[in-house]
């Protein structure tokens, strides 16, 4: 076999394989020998038909397995004797010309053929104690705590039904019917649903109309739901709800006691606000968490700036453009709603597509040079909280599909490398916690130019809302941003 490279230029590779004839069929002449003993043909005791009237019924198609065991083993070979790591499974070019394939399979012609590749580059890791980042801290008060407690215990406050008009405050009991243009809507209808006025756990204006009302009134109520609501047929429409009241009912004092707290399935107030503290702190200590990430991750962006391979890039570009596209779509919007053009946009995800593809290489590096591993159990559990997300009926035919699909499955556990190589590095930089308000720790980071393009496609890619809409119809419903991948 006679390598050569045709092609060396930044990270593209080109290496031209030819195999002469001779040597085709030589191995041509090994499969059928090892054949022989295991044919059994029409007319010959079995194993004695000849090789020269096997070669004649199966050449062609011993010679094409012969190719392709070329074309596998070679290609893991050259690369390997070469000591380069292909970004992507290499392109193989052949022949298209018919009668050279048949020369080629007949034996009569040299098999040549062509690899191309884009290599990984070579990362030189750099001293990480130099890398400085700040890390907002947020500490939970005693009252924020109390706060939610309250909230919390008043689920299950007490409330007396009453004569007389609904106030604010009050529990109304209503059954509604809710219609688009006099029709009906999916998920616009319940019975017996309870409505605390003031809540704000309805689309804004539905609980103040019925301010006034009383039991066995019926009355409409008019709301439009929000242009951001996530079920994307019902957002800026005008919905009208036929409304029954069925009942009006006082809230009673609610005291914070050990019953409460039991009702609430908890040994006493006490472990009920370990608990809620527990709770709040995971909540923001997540938030904490994402941002000094985001941090670290733009100083390394800044760090490691280097030639990327082109179709990485390429791939990772068009998973974010045809996730902001669609979701445009679904919104019914245009660029030009977005404050910008097709030309600009297509530029700055093209950037941070080229920013993800480095710093997962750099991570990868840094994952790889300190021996981070993701355990089998790791990932069975990640893949068992990605399927509960789906209807239980999916369920099975899911854990089966990544079963059978291992590059599936690496999708799950390539998150869990990252955020275990994210804790690696968390340990090694130069980390200075700064204690800030809550507002400060939510507040997004609009202004960081750094990140400007994830922000956009954190905004374009908005995440849809599960669960049923009957259960959620005139209710809000929460518009997660999407995670920031590899960025």
């Amino acid at each position: 076999m006679q390598v050569s490279e045709t092609l060396n230029s930044g990270l593209k590779r080109e290496i031209k394989v030819i195999v002469p004839a001779k040597d085709m069929e030589a191995r041509l002449v090994k499969r059928l020998n090892e054949a022989q003993p295991k044919i059994r043909l029409n007319g010959f005791r079995p194993g004695m038909v000849p090789v020269q009237h096997l070669r004649k019924v199966y050449g062609k198609s011993f010679m094409a397995e012969v190719v392709n065991e070329i074309l596998n083993d070679s290609s893991k070979s050259i690369l390997e004797e070469r000591g380069e790591r292909p970004a992507m499974r290499p392109d193989i070019t052949m022949t298209e010309d018919e009668k050279e394939a048949e020369k080629i399979l007949a034996g009569d012609a040299d098999f040549e053929f062509s690899l191309s590749y884009e290599v990984i580059p070579s990362i030189e890791l750099k001293d990480f104690s130099e890398i400085k980042i700040t890390r907002q801290v947020y500490d939970v008060s005693d009252e924020e705590v109390e706060e939610q407690v309250r909230r919390i215990a008043d689920s299950v406050r007490p409330y007396e039904s009453k004569k007389g008009k609904a106030e604010k405050g009050d529990k109304v009991t209503i059954d509604y019917v809710g219609k688009i243009d006099g029709e009906p809507f999916e998920g616009g209808t319940a019975e017996n649903s309870d409505v605390v006025i003031g809540n704000n756990q309805f689309i804004a204006g539905f609980e103040d109309q019925l301010i006034g009302t009383k039991a066995g009134d019926e009355t409409t109520v008019t709301i439009t739901f929000p242009e951001e609501y996530a079920v994307q047929h019902l957002a800026g429409r005008e919905a009208v709800f036929d409304v029954k009241v069925k009942d009006v009912a006082k809230p009673g004092k609610l005291e914070l006691n050990d019953e409460v707290a039991k009702a609430l399935g908890m040994e006493s107030l006490e472990k009920l606000r370990e608990a809620v503290r527990a709770q709040l702190e995971n909540q923001f200590g997540s938030v904490t968490r994402q941002k000094a990430k985001r941090k670290l991750l733009d100083a390394l962006d800044e760090a490691y700036k280097f030639e990327a391979p082109e179709k990485l890039i390429e791939a990772e570009f068009q998973n974010i453009w045809s996730q902001v596209t669609r979701d445009l779509e679904e919104a019914g919007q245009t660029f030009e709603d977005e404050g910008t053009t097709e030309e600009a946009a297509r530029e700055e995800y093209r950037q941070l597509a080229d920013r993800r593809v480095r710093l997962g290489l750099v991570l990868a590096e840094i994952g790889e040079k300190a021996n981070v591993q993701v355990s089998d159990d790791e990932v069975q559990r990640a893949l068992f909280e990605s399927i509960r997300r789906y209807p239980q009926s999916q369920q099975r035919e899911i854990y089966e599909y990544y079963r059978s699909h291992p590059e599936a499955l690496a999708n799950i556990r390539a998150p869990i490398f990252e955020e275990k190589v994210i804790d690696h590095l968390l340990s090694e930089v130069t980390v200075t916690d700064q204690k800030v308000t809550r507002d400060e720790l939510m507040a997004d980071d609009e202004e960081d130019t750094k990140v400007k393009p994830e922000k956009k496609a954190r905004k374009a890619s908005k995440a849809k809302s599960s669960g049923s809409e009957a259960k959620t119809a005139p209710k809000k419903k929460a518009v997660a941003k999407s995670k920031e991948a590899g960025a």
